[in-house]
């Protein structure tokens, strides 16, 4: 867990090491920056969710190790093509490398579910979690400090501290899948994506799972596709304020998911964990966009608290639902489909909000509370119909 853990700290470190420099980097190739900024990172994106349900398979069929290790590897060269640059199409190429390198996070994933009973593994997965937001907490800060030295030492520096844990994790981590929960026979259209999707989905526990986690980071990411312009525009907020307050959220949801989870989840169990996070959320999201009403900021930082802690309840009660209605030898496919429905929202989610803020800068955190009601709703009706594996 010690090397998982780091991985998972180090896989958003990376992916937000270079948005103190990206801008810098892209301008000394084009004068349309901020439209290549958005594209390069989409690109990586859209290759992950390609990329995610194969390499989850993969590694159903040879093992959690290898698809990790290798992944790793490709992520080292990523940084390390993006850092040497030279054309927008090499930076579009580091990106593509990086997304398609991305198995290593669903793999991790489902070596939780390999390693731990049903009953622990969303505490494992709120560990993960809180060390996936420590991550994407100080990249930004580390890009930031390296980025004295030169533009590209962030991505150097990245792809240093990633091939050194490729080192660690070459003697450290063992082999999670057992011989006997494998997938036996390589079935190459599986390869896929799309055939993948079409394949979990048969089971009606994963489809009411999915289509409740899709909707949940929907409305997430409308609200933080937007945040720092509704901060900016609404609380007329400089950089040094807006950077406090994601350092807040940083620290809530570490909170929230390296020890809250481990708490409630043995008392209370994952469903009603996840309903919690769900309405947590709902009624943060509804906080939020009564500010430009109100003016207050006291309003707005118990908002952030109360749906930081909520989407820390619900991602790893959630992750923990999906892997126990998984059987072994499906786990990397899933997990893999799982991470891919989060890219898909990733895609959707800021045009939504773009479209809404246009018309008023309240209706996307009105629009997301409604969407976590709709979860929620939904999750309490099915509930009881939902089918588990057996522990």
């Amino acid at each position: 867990m010690g090397f998982v853990t780091a991985t998972m700290f180090l896989n958003f470190m990376g992916l937000t090491i270079i948005i103190p420099v990206i801008p810098y980097i892209v301008a000394n190739y084009t004068a349309q920056v901020a439209l290549y900024v958005g594209l390069i990172m989409s690109c990586g994106a859209f290759f992950q969710f390609l990329a995610g349900p194969s390499l989850g398979y993969v590694s159903d069929v040879v093992g959690r190790r290898p698809v990790v290790l290798l992944s790793l590897l490709g992520g080292v060269f990523g940084y390390i093509v993006f850092g040497l640059g030279g054309a927008l199409w090499v930076l579009f190429l580091g990106r593509i490398i990086d997304g398609i390198s991305g198995g290593d996070t669903p793999a991790m994933y489902a070596y939780v579910a390999d390693k731990f009973p049903t009953h622990d593994r969303a505490r494992y997965y709120g560990i993960l979690g809180a060390a996936a937001g420590l991550g994407f907490m100080t990249g930004p800060a580390i890009g930031g400090l390296a980025a004295e030295i030169s533009l590209r030492a962030p991505l150097f520096l990245a792809a240093a501290v990633s091939a050194i844990n490729v080192g660690w994790g070459y003697f450290a981590m063992p082999e999670s899948l057992a011989l006997k929960d494998r997938v036996h026979t390589f079935d190459k259209k599986f390869i896929n994506p799309f055939t993948q999707f079409k394949n979990i989905l048969t089971s009606y526990t994963l489809r009411i799972l999915f289509l409740a986690s899709f909707i949940f980071f929907v409305a997430l990411v409308m609200q933080q596709s937007n945040f720092t312009v509704f901060l900016k525009d609404v609380v007329h907020w400089g950089p040094t304020n807006i950077g406090i307050m994601l350092t807040l959220v940083g620290l809530v949801d570490f909170f929230a998911e390296g020890y809250l989870v481990g708490k409630l989840l043995p008392i209370l169990g994952d469903i009603p964990v996840s309903r919690i996070g769900i309405l947590l959320t709902a009624i943060g999201m509804v906080m939020v966009g009564l500010v430009p009403f109100t003016g207050s900021l006291w309003l707005l930082y118990v908002a952030i608290i109360v749906y930081t802690i909520g989407d820390g309840l619900f991602e790893p009660a959630m992750t923990g639902l999906i892997a126990n209605a998984t059987k072994p030898q499906m786990q990397g496919r899933v997990q893999g489909a799982n991470q891919s429905i989060q890219s898909v929202a990733r895609f959707v989610a800021p045009l939504l909000a773009g479209l809404l803020y246009e018309k008023a800068a309240s209706l996307p955190y009105f629009a997301s509370g409604v969407l976590m009601i709709v979860v929620f709703v939904s999750l309490f009706i099915v509930a009881s119909s939902l089918r588990f594996q057996p522990k």
